[in-house]
């Protein structure tokens, strides 16, 4: 059995800052000593099996590709359709109040 009281709901609402009444409470409590009582018999079962803890069921590795060096714009050619440049760099308006 789970240790869920109407003080820690309240304790615990209190902390999220939310209003609850007294038969939200009560309904609360049951509720997540339910919860709380199903993880227990979860890690239960689970206890005398050798499985390991894992965050994804299949293994997962990220896919790097080599980084070539390939033809590319040059800066000019990159520049050359922007509505506005200088100093080698796009030129955008401000959206902030900087300048």
């Amino acid at each position: 059995m789970s240790e869920i009281t109407p003080d820690l709901v309240r304790h615990l609402a209190g902390l999220s800052r939310i209003l609850v009444t007294d038969a939200e409470v009560e309904q609360f409590t049951e509720q997540l000593s339910l919860i709380v009582d199903s993880v227990a018999k979860v890690n239960e079962a689970l206890a005398g099996l050798d499985v390991p803890a894992t965050s994804h069921p299949i293994p997962m590795a990220n896919v790097f590709r080599e980084d070539i060096v390939e033809p590319s714009l040059t800066q000019a050619e990159a520049l050359s359709g922007a509505p506005d440049s200088g100093e080698g760099r796009f030129r955008v308006a401000a959206i902030l109040d900087e300048e």
